[in-house]
């Protein structure tokens, strides 16, 4: 078995799970640009102690390179755990995230996500430089 094997994708439309990537379209090389990765666009995703979205991959696969390049990490972290009992915490991350980054060809973003019950999950988005 391999790792692709058991990461799933969807239409983020009808699924919870899938992290959706929002950037523009079309960047200009080596200028910045913003992209935000969320999971329950549409259909909002539990964030209870019992079942959340632990972390969220960004990678980048130029067009024509063989490898990809990780551009970000990110944990969340809070999900209501309490020395009070499940989801009576005072803080709850939501997974989504903003940054800043820049390309100098066009390419491919990824992303992975990992639910903590229904595991991993991917979704992806082309980028043009014009």
């Amino acid at each position: 078995m391999k790792l692709g094997d058991v990461i799933q994708s969807s239409d983020w439309k009808k699924e919870k799970h899938v992290p959706v990537i929002e950037c523009p379209d079309v960047v200009k090389a080596g200028e910045l640009f913003e992209v935000t990765v969320s999971v329950g666009k549409d259909i909002p995703h539990p964030n209870t102690t019992e079942h959340f979205i632990a972390w969220i991959d960004v990678y980048f696969k130029p067009d024509g390179d063989k490898f990809v390049c990780q551009v970000g990490h990110f944990d969340f972290r809070a999900h209501g755990e309490s020395t009070k009992g499940p989801n009576k915490g005072p803080a709850y991350a939501h997974p989504r995230v903003t940054f800043s980054m820049q390309v100098n060809k066009p390419g491919t973003l990824l992303a992975l996500s990992l639910c903590n019950i229904h595991g991993l999950w991917e979704y992806e988005k082309e980028i043009k430089v014009g």
